[in-house]
């Protein structure tokens, strides 16, 4: 049976104006998000423009509002596909080992968000979530991830995606995610070293739970 759908795994779906049905309306959105995605790397996310997006792509403007309200929505969309992306990495990469060791599966979950920083057009700028959120609103990206991987893994794991393993997961990402930050403005292919030590601090808060 498939997981229940937390509260956050529902903030996660954007919202978009219109679904696409057809082939050629989802291709179009996803030249959107791609030219979206070059355009942040480019000029960041203060500079993006729908209109910019728009020239990028080579749709009129209006296909761009056809789909998305504002440039926060654009981007909110492009924070969503990273994030089903990047599960869908980490389930590629952890294999049909079940059970699964879960050191080799942190390793895993780091490894691909780094490689994603590297590689992924505008994943510097967006990775899961916009930069600046709205004002009163929370940032849930973290809370996103942490939902996503504790569902992904639980079960592989030998774990009950209890409330305290869920809130296991949120700091342990909340944590990697400050220092691969650090790690990215150090380096800008990420610091060895710094990376290194943060898989160590994550295995050590981590070893409590599912040693």
């Amino acid at each position: 049976m498939d997981p229940v759908p937390t509260s956050s795994d529902q903030q996660s779906r954007p919202t978009l104006r219109c679904m696409p049905v057809q082939q050629r309306s989802a291709e179009r959105l996803a030249r959107i998000l791609d030219a979206c995605a070059e355009v942040l790397d480019e000029v960041g996310y203060e500079e993006l423009t729908t209109r910019v997006v728009a020239l990028r792509a080579g749709v009129p403007i209006g296909s761009v509002y056809r789909f998305f309200s504002n440039k926060r929505a654009l981007a909110d969309a492009l924070a969503h596909r990273n994030l089903e992306v990047y599960i869908a990495r980490v389930n590629e990469g952890l294999g049909a080992a079940d059970p699964l060791d879960w050191r080799r599966a942190l390793d895993v979950v780091i490894d691909v968000y780094i490689g994603m920083r590297r590689d992924v057009a505008g994943f510097s700028h967006i990775d899961f979530g916009v930069p600046v959120p709205a004002a009163g609103i929370p940032d849930p990206a973290n809370h996103l991830v942490a939902d996503r991987l504790c569902d992904l893994l639980a079960g592989r794991l030998g774990q009950e995606p209890d409330a305290e393993l869920r809130r296991t997961f949120l700091v342990a990402v909340e944590a990697a995610d400050a220092l691969l930050q650090l790690a990215f403005r150090t380096e800008p292919s990420g610091d060895r070293a710094i990376i290194a030590e943060t898989k160590e601090l994550v295995r050590a808060y981590l070893a409590r739970l599912l040693d």
